[in-house]
């Protein structure tokens, strides 16, 4: 924390690498702007009462448990990696999703798809926690080689065996190794420290935080679905209309019948549609909301 900072300050952890662009997007369009400094680790946030570091996402996670930090952005997969105690997963902000896997050249399993159990292997990752436990779960004869970066290009030649992430596993195949097992699944996540959240005013500006992130990707779930409807017609659209609650419905001018609008999921739009028009919807317009609050 900066000296002048006052004591209820929430003292937040940003990452570097993979999940950053995607946050500070997400941030963005929250109305939360990111703008970072020359030097890149001290940026400033448009939102009164917190005060920024981007950290790796390893330190992200140590900081929150040393109490240096208050709230931070971390995948769940170094959480676990970590073993991390005394946080607060506050939200999934369901951002840059990815599995942990085992991995290995094809011609070296079974013809089950297992690795031998009856040599010795080296298993090569950036995760030793996570691997040793994988390891003896799975009952190889197996010894850890930690890697710094680029574990997928090990093998064969210096191990037999990776545990990395991968989001599309094409990077996998082009190295030639197959996927055997998926130790977990993560996404970026924010947590807090327990004492920040036992702060009233840290909590109250967290939550603000996360309500401010979670309307966001409500929005960008749903669409705003409009349409005219006559009054015959109202129930049938109405029954037919998916809603978060229950739709707006306003009369027309000149009793023309009545005006309909509704948060309605994107993923039903293309299925919804027709059935609104044979129940008689008229004039649809779809927007895009920025925020959804409920």
């Amino acid at each position: 924390m900066t000296p002048t900072a006052a004591p209820d300050t929430v003292r937040l952890a940003l990452p570097k690498g993979r999940m950053k662009d995607s946050l500070f997007d997400l941030m963005g369009a929250a109305g939360v702007k990111v703008t970072e400094s020359s030097r890149g680790y001290r940026p400033r946030l448009a939102l009164e009462g917190f005060d920024a570091k981007i950290l790796k996402p390893q330190s992200v996670i140590q900081m929150l448990q040393a109490g240096s930090r208050d709230v931070g952005f971390a995948g769940a997969d170094w959480v676990a990696e970590l073993d991390a105690t005394g946080l607060v997963e506050v939200m999934d902000l369901g951002l840059d999703p990815v599995r942990l896997v085992a991995a290995a050249p094809s011609d070296l399993l079974d013809a089950g798809g297992n690795l031998p159990t009856d040599r010795p292997l080296l298993v090569a990752s950036e995760m030793e926690r996570l691997t040793t436990r994988w390891i003896e779960s799975r009952g190889l004869n197996a010894v850890f080689v930690r890697t710094y970066g680029a574990t997928e290009v090990f093998p064969p030649e210096d191990a037999d065996c990776i545990v990395d992430i991968t989001q599309t596993g094409s990077t996998l195949e082009a190295n030639r190794l197959t996927i055997i097992d998926t130790l977990l699944t993560s996404s970026t996540r924010l947590y807090a420290n327990e004492g920040a959240m036992a702060n009233p005013v840290k909590r109250e500006r967290i939550e603000h935080l996360a309500l401010l992130l979670r309307s966001v990707l409500e929005a960008r779930e749903r669409v705003m679905l409009a349409l005219n409807v006559a009054s015959e017609s109202l129930e049938r659209v109405l029954a037919a209309l998916p809603c978060m609650r229950e739709p707006t419905v306003s009369p027309l001018s000149h009793d023309a019948g009545y005006a309909v609008s509704s948060a309605v999921p994107r993923a039903d739009l293309a299925r919804v549609i027709p059935i609104l028009k044979q129940a008689g919807a008229t004039d649809l317009v779809v927007t895009q909301p920025s925020l959804i609050v409920r």
